[in-house]
């Protein structure tokens, strides 16, 4: 048959090496666009979704279509691919505008600017198809673009960090947590393949999990000395256990800057924090 479950298209459209290669390109026209760190996560996530929401239509459209004949099936779904590459570059400007428009920058990428960049690839867009593909992408998400981003939950902690008394600065581990987080986001596959166990379960959704990982893993680089009170105290913020976050960690800084990791070591229980806890409700609840 055409489509044999949703899991099939799923895969065969938003694999994550495609998704690696797609973050690449977003953040090097966001530098480009000299817009802020903020939106180039807003619009990969943005752009994820709407990828898995075409699959989604696909696999609807194919359920319908069963009782046709496979050649028929063939020719649709050629006709489906094509027009999904042939549209492609237009929906993933498109997610760029819509997340430089959330941000409230002044670096707002207005039309003429993502049609300059459109036309220098070789597309000739017209404005009218620029706004169309910008509504197709909220329609398609029904309007809920304003999506949570790790680096949400990374700044969240960082701030939390701070106020508990971390022995490494909020401020020293922020820049390197920018740094990791563009890594993870780059080498998706690797870092994720390795956590992908039968008790990670749901780890690639966890923003929280990526977050607290990415910051033990700059606590490391940063003063490795002090990454297991880190951890310890990540651990009482999140509830996440301290076991895991180490792992997370770990494979960060092995498949990123190939660091002599923490490993499985048990890290030591901080002092009570002061905000505990609730931060982890507030993270959730973005």
């Amino acid at each position: 048959m055409w489509c044999q479950g949703r899991g099939v298209v799923l895969a065969a459209l938003v694999n994550k090496p495609l998704l690696s290669c797609l973050a690449e390109f977003i953040f090097l026209l966001s530098e480009q666009w000299c817009l802020e760190k903020s939106v180039s996560y807003q619009a990969v996530e943005i752009l994820e979704r709407f990828m898995v929401k075409q699959a989604e239509a696909i696999c609807a459209q194919a359920a319908a279509q069963r009782g046709d004949r496979e050649r028929a099936e063939a020719r649709d779904w050629r006709a489906q691919k094509e027009q999904l590459c042939s549209r492609f570059a237009l929906r993933l400007v498109s997610c760029v505008q819509l997340a430089s428009k959330l941000s409230f920058h002044y670096k707002i990428i207005n039309n003429l600017v993502a049609l300059h960049f459109l036309q220098a690839l070789g597309y000739p867009y017209t404005k009218e198809e620029l706004l169309e593909s910008e509504l197709d992408v909220l329609k398609s998400l029904d309007f809920q673009i304003n999506l949570s981003t790790p680096l949400e939950y990374v700044e969240m902690l960082l701030e939390v960090l701070g106020y508990n008394g971390c022995a490494v600065p909020a401020t020293q581990l922020h820049a390197t947590c920018l740094t990791l987080l563009d890594l993870v986001y780059l080498l998706h596959e690797p870092v994720y393949r390795s956590l992908l166990r039968e008790k990670f379960g749901s780890v690639e959704e966890d923003f929280m999990l990526l977050a607290a990982g990415v910051i033990a893993a700059s606590a490391f680089i940063q003063n490795h000395a002090c990454w297991s009170q880190v951890v310890g105290h990540l651990q009482s913020i999140t509830g996440i256990a301290s076991g895991s976050i180490a792992e997370f960690s770990h494979a960060v800084l092995t498949h990123s800057v190939g660091a002599s990791t923490p490993g499985r070591r048990q890290p030591v229980p901080p002092p009570p924090g002061r905000l505990g806890r609730r931060a982890t409700e507030a993270g959730r609840s973005c």
